[in-house]
């Protein structure tokens, strides 16, 4: 099965969808920098308005580039399509507002991405739509959670900053006797490390920012799911809200699937090593990852993901917040920056959130999320250590 997937992994990432016989031959997929598509005839322009989600009318809606990268994401997910938005909050908003009405119910995760959070508590919410958020990784709470409206259930797994897993299976069955949509943002794993799909979710949300492009240099979501779903999203919230990736964007996003396995498979491994060693360290109060070898979710994790991700957060043995800038500061080789999927290692204080008016930050302030880029492994553990003796 391992040998299938990767004979399909590279398929998908370097052939599936590049008809290169009607590009000349192109090895890069040409970029269709354009907003508008004449037609020949009146009858060929009627045609394409029939299928605007398959042929090139108005780059708003179908733009060749942009539908090569949705096939590749759509097989990378193993579903039926995919529609690509300009930032990860596009597309979450999006797959959230095509399956809900004023007066419905969803049950959400606890601790949702920041922006998540913002939707269902501040936006949906003048809308009628109510959330019950959560906090329990046992499958057992979300169906306590259900109201005879509830339409939807929302999942992050791991979640944002801690990193608990949720039993996608066991929550889908559950959802699926009862008629409710299951949406899973799958940003943490990408489709190489986990697929909610194959364990019943509905639709899988991605920030493309992340893993699926992985070059810090654009901002990108991705909604992947049903044939039938994807219509009507098209139809409704993608069309009308207009968040569409560009062109240019798309083909850069492009360039970046080409590395994806080994990006991801790089950054896991490391972080693997890393993890291993903060562990065990004296100065290290608790550490928040799915692969942790004292994580009591350890289980459940590797049932249902095949590697731990790149991102992991520590929890210092201070409750001074000058104690957690020194121990930033002294790292050398790790950028101090939010966002994460590229190729550089990245340091995120939590404590800095209080200085933001966007974000309320209820985690302790001795927390810190670092991402695990392509560098080499023992020079990011020295790193480490020497950032950790700096501080008392």
């Amino acid at each position: 099965m391992m040998n299938k997937q990767k004979k399909d992994l590279s398929f998908i990432l370097n052939h599936l969808g590049e008809e290169r016989e009607e590009y000349y031959g192109a090895v890069s997929p040409p970029i269709f920098q354009t907003s508008n598509f004449c037609s020949p005839t009146v009858s060929a322009l009627r045609e394409k308005l029939k299928t605007e989600l398959e042929l090139p009318f108005y780059t708003r809606g179908f733009n060749p580039t942009t539908g090569i990268l949705c096939k590749k994401i759509a097989a990378l997910e193993g579903t039926e399509d995919a529609l690509v938005f300009s930032s990860g909050s596009a597309a979450v908003a999006s797959a959230v507002m095509s399956c809900v009405k004023m007066g419905d119910h969803i049950v959400c995760i606890a601790k949702p991405y920041s922006w998540t959070n913002t939707l269902l508590v501040k936006y949906l919410s003048k809308y009628g739509v109510t959330t019950t958020f959560v906090s329990a990784a046992d499958a057992e709470c979300f169906s306590a959670a259900i109201r005879e409206n509830t339409r939807l259930i929302y999942l992050e797994s791991p979640n944002s900053l801690t990193f608990e897993v949720q039993d996608i299976r066991a929550i889908t069955v559950v959802a699926q006797s009862k008629g409710i949509v299951t949406i899973v943002d799958n940003s943490y794993n990408s489709p190489l490390n986990q697929s909610p799909f194959e364990m019943g979710a509905d639709l899988i949300v991605h920030s493309a920012t992340k893993y699926l492009n992985g070059h810090s240099d654009l901002v990108a979501g991705a909604v992947c799911g049903s044939r039938k779903r994807i219509q009507k999203m098209f139809a409704e919230e993608y069309m009308t809200i207009g968040s569409v990736v560009s062109p240019h964007d798309a083909w850069l996003m492009l360039r970046g699937l080409r590395t994806l396995e080994l990006r991801v498979n790089k950054s896991a491994e490391s972080t693997q090593l890393i993890v291993d060693y903060l562990e065990k360290h004296p100065k290290i109060e608790k550490l928040h990852y799915p692969f942790a070898k004292g994580n009591p979710q350890l289980d459940l994790a590797k049932k249902q993901m095949t590697q731990g991700g790149g991102l992991f957060s520590i929890q210092l043995k201070t409750k001074s917040e000058t104690q957690v800038e020194l121990f930033c500061d002294s790292l050398k080789r790790f950028l101090i920056a939010t966002s994460w999927g590229g190729y550089e290692s990245l340091a995120f204080p939590l404590c800095a959130l209080a200085a933001s008016k966007s974000f309320e930050n209820p985690l302790p302030i001795n927390m810190i999320r670092f991402y695990i880029g392509i560098e080499d492994a023992d020079l990011l553990i020295k790193d480490f250590e020497q950032a950790l003796l700096a501080i008392d």
